[in-house]
């Protein structure tokens, strides 16, 4: 699934409904369809904590739950896309 090309995601991950620990993904509420990006770490997608998320398919990612402010509860989410352009970013602004 491609991410939508008129949404603001810098702005999405920059927003507190991203979450505050791990890497971007796009990633679909499963009780709204609602889509935003979400922070996971990789241990909450069955991933290993040495990975590098650049390097992840989303087909590897397991659905994790996370707040959803539409449905207004904790809800599951399933990966779309892993944000390596975001990961990217985030990175050189680390240096």
């Amino acid at each position: 699934m491609s991410v939508e090309t008129d949404r603001d995601l810098n702005a999405e991950l920059a927003s507190p409904k991203s979450g505050f620990q791990g890497f971007p993904v796009d990633a679909i509420c499963t009780g709204c369809q609602h889509v935003h990006v979400k922070q996971v770490r990789p241990e909450d997608v069955g991933q290993s904590i040495e990975i590098d998320p650049v390097t992840l398919d989303t087909d590897a990612l397991t659905s994790f739950k996370h707040i959803c402010y539409r449905c207004g509860s904790a809800t599951w989410w399933n990966p779309t896309a892993v944000l390596s352009g975001l990961i990217e970013t985030q990175r050189s602004a680390e240096e």
